[in-house]
């Protein structure tokens, strides 16, 4: 690859410390191996300042979001060419409906990240830089003349229709943002469908994991979640991790607590929603809601499973998703069962049970356990290995140099 003589600007829907792990900022580091990398955060409401005035996320960007000032962060010595900036507080505005007002706010608000986006260029001494817009088109609609980007990206990583939020206006601004950017990068085969229906420019880059993390967990001691250290031993351990909401079959999750009633269905992450409660799964002795864990946690967790799973619901809200943790099980060795509920999913198929119903879910996570062998583990591990953020990144250089290269020639 050539030299690259650019820097990348990003401004993502999920903010470098959200409560999970995202897509944008798992590639936002990696491409930090590149060249110079900005994260532009998701800017906070007026509203979001009020209503969470003495959260941890409020109080360390106190300074940036009133005045403007320490908007600048490295958020892990280990990538240090990756900067996070924070926009001062912008307006909240989803709550009209689209038009004048709306988007009249809107270029009020896409100034206050744009004067952002002049500091840093002042400050860090930025010529030339490539924009990716990632999953949040409700901004970084405006360039001034002066301050146009080399490239201006989309990075589509679900299906925004179906995110509640965002939506409203959402839907209507995402197609624009693919029409006007130079390309749409997309993170599943559903995704490509449905924006090549809109862009005749898009590529497919799927998500991937942090394989070295997750593989380090084999080969070295790791202590026992505290969680995880009160499971009776003879117990098998049935394990899921991200985000538990509206996604989930929690009709199958209770099922799989009920046939295994002497095994343990361990969820770790963030709650976003009842349905849990609604199944009835607090109440089932043999499952363990841990909450959320950081990253560089979660290979314990995985370590001492015996079986990981993906039960997410077969809908079209599922249907584009390319999960994050697929890679993450497979890395640390470990079988996996999941239903079949996108195209990419199924290209899993070789390493992990994919299931079309309920029964034969149940009936897997029993396979997958008894058929685990060294061999299989290392197969799994193997396949993984390819599915790693580096790689992603490096596929990604290419595809903006060559887009590069087009618009010089």
């Amino acid at each position: 690859m050539q030299a690259v003589d650019f820097d990348i600007v990003i401004l993502a829907l999920p903010r470098w410390d959200g409560l999970y792990s995202s897509t944008a900022y798992s590639l936002a580091q990696a491409l930090s191996k590149h060249t110079r990398v900005f994260y532009i955060d998701n800017p906070f409401t007026w509203k979001d300042y009020l209503v969470r005035l003495k959260s941890e996320q409020i109080l360390k960007r106190k300074h940036a979001l009133l005045r403007g000032r320490d908007r600048y962060t490295i958020p892990d010595a280990r990538y240090p060419n990756l900067v996070a900036v924070t926009p001062e507080l912008v307006y909240p505005n989803n709550w009209l409906p689209p038009g004048f007002f709306y988007d009249t706010l809107s270029k009020v608000n896409d100034g206050i990240v744009h004067r952002a986006l002049i500091d840093l260029m002042k400050d860090y001494k930025v010529n030339n830089f490539v924009f990716i817009n990632s999953f949040n088109p409700l901004f970084g609609r405006y360039f001034s003349g002066a301050h146009k980007p080399l490239l201006n990206i989309y990075h589509c990583v679900d299906d925004i229709s179906k995110s509640v939020y965002v939506a409203k206006h959402g839907t209507r601004l995402e197609s624009e943002a693919v029409r006007r950017a130079d390309f749409t990068l997309v993170t599943s085969m559903e995704l490509k469908r449905l924006k090549s229906l809109e862009s005749p420019q898009v590529y497919y880059l799927p998500n991937a994991a942090n394989v070295e993390l997750f593989q380090h967990s084999i080969s070295h001691a790791v202590e026992k979640p505290k969680e995880l250290a009160a499971i009776p031993e003879g117990s098998r351990i049935i394990f899921y991790m991200g985000n538990i909401c509206h996604r989930l079959d929690y009709e199958l999750l209770k099922k799989i607590a009920i046939r295994y009633k002497d095994d343990y269905l361990v969820m770790v992450g963030p709650r976003s929603n009842q349905n849990h409660k609604n199944a009835g799964l607090d109440k089932l002795p043999n499952v363990i809601f841990t909450g959320r864990k950081s990253l560089e946690e979660l290979p314990s967790y995985v370590k001492f499973s015996d079986c990981c799973i993906i039960p997410f619901l077969c809908i079209p809200l599922t249907k584009s998703i390319y999960p994050l943790k697929i890679n993450e099980y497979l890395s640390a060795g470990k079988p996996v069962v999941t239903t079949d509920f996108s195209a990419d999913i199924s290209t899993f198929a070789a390493v992990a049970l994919v299931s079309s119903s309920h029964e034969a879910f149940l009936n897997n996570i029993d396979l997958a356990i008894r058929s685990d062998n060294e061999g299989k583990a290392a197969e799994r591990v193997n396949y993984a290995s390819s599915n790693n953020w580096t790689s992603r990144a490096g596929q990604l250089m290419e595809i903006i140099t060559t887009n590069l290269n087009k618009h010089v020639n």
